[in-house]
């Protein structure tokens, strides 16, 4: 709420509607949890829920980036790598590669060089830490 507050006394329109979007996105989920339908329904909304609800809307963003790099549109590319500028530091530090490759190599330890036995512990164990695209290369890379 201090960013949201702080983006809007310095007009600045990028930022403020990044944040908004964080915000939404965090209170759908609160919302959803109300809702007897939901999986999850009347659990307590933890830390790792609102990580997870950012993430969602950061890999939103480097989707539509991706998108506007393959269509050319340059103008679009600038805006979403703003938006992305404002929302990462509100995630926690991704794992570098290197990082990931110890994780790996100690599950491959663990459970042998099968991909399909280490992969969905691996993404079990690093999910909201690594970027899963990174952790399927990483282990496909490992497991071979």
């Amino acid at each position: 709420m201090d960013d949201l507050r702080d983006a809007m006394q310095r007009r600045d329109a990028t930022r403020t509607s990044a944040i908004r979007m964080l915000r939404a996105a965090i209170q759908s989920m609160e919302i959803a949890r109300t809702d007897p339908k939901d999986p999850r329904h009347g659990q307590p909304v933890v830390e790792g829920d609102l990580v997870a609800a950012i993430q969602r809307e950061v890999n939103q963003r480097r989707e539509a980036l991706d998108f506007a790099r393959k269509a050319g549109r340059q103008d679009l590319v600038e805006k979403e790598e703003q938006m992305l500028a404002v929302m990462e530091p509100y995630l926690p530090r991704e794992l570098t590669p290197e990082e990931i490759a110890v994780e790996i190599d100690a599950l491959i330890a663990e459970l042998g060089r099968d991909f399909r036995t280490v992969m969905p512990i691996a993404a079990q164990r690093l999910r909201g830490r690594a970027n899963g695209k990174v952790v399927a290369d990483v282990v496909r890379e490992r497991t071979q």
